[in-house]
């Protein structure tokens, strides 16, 4: 009988993304994962949270996020200082938290935030920003981005209601600052 000659395996196992998204045909990630995309996500997060204890409600919603903020960009599940970007965006959100909201209630034809999933609320809150006051950004790539967050977080249609009104605030920002 003779041996036969293993099969030299590679030294990399393939894992899946931080973001739990699986690796598609030919190992590469089925979304595209940038330092900007991790921390659009963690602002996402932050957002989500803020929104699900009820602290973005009322007058006191900005101060409570940036608070919050603050607290999450050192004390995190994942026990990381939030990235500059994230941190950025979170103010930004705060400082602009009453026109970002009726921004979108304005444009998302048929929809009241309230009806909104939470997700969904967290990344056109983002988005809307970017889009909006945050010059360093152009609307396409904002837009964009809000499109894959949502594939990674949300429901289905979540992509396609999202682009719709991300796209109507994008084509009117300039009437909007």
């Amino acid at each position: 009988m003779t041996e036969s000659t293993p099969v030299s395996q590679p030294d990399t196992v393939e894992e899946p993304l931080d973001d739990g998204a699986p690796a598609a045909a030919g190992g590469h990630p089925k979304f595209p994962v940038t330092a900007r995309t991790k921390a659009r996500r963690r602002a996402v997060e932050v957002l989500f949270e803020a929104d699900q204890r009820g602290l973005l409600a009322g007058t006191a919603g900005a101060q409570n996020l940036r608070e919050l903020a603050a607290e999450r960009a050192f004390h995190s599940a994942n026990r990381t200082e939030a990235p500059a970007y994230t941190r950025q965006a979170l103010a930004g959100v705060a400082d602009h938290l009453t026109e970002i909201d009726e921004t979108i209630e304005t444009y998302s034809h048929g929809w009241v935030l309230s009806r909104m999933p939470a997700t969904d609320r967290a990344i056109a809150r983002l988005a809307t920003w970017e889009i909006v006051w945050n010059d360093d950004v152009d609307a396409p790539v904002a837009v964009d981005e809000a499109i894959t967050l949502a594939r990674m977080l949300s429901t289905d249609d979540s992509p396609r209601f999202l682009n719709g009104l991300l796209g109507r605030i994008g084509d009117l920002a300039d009437t909007l600052r």
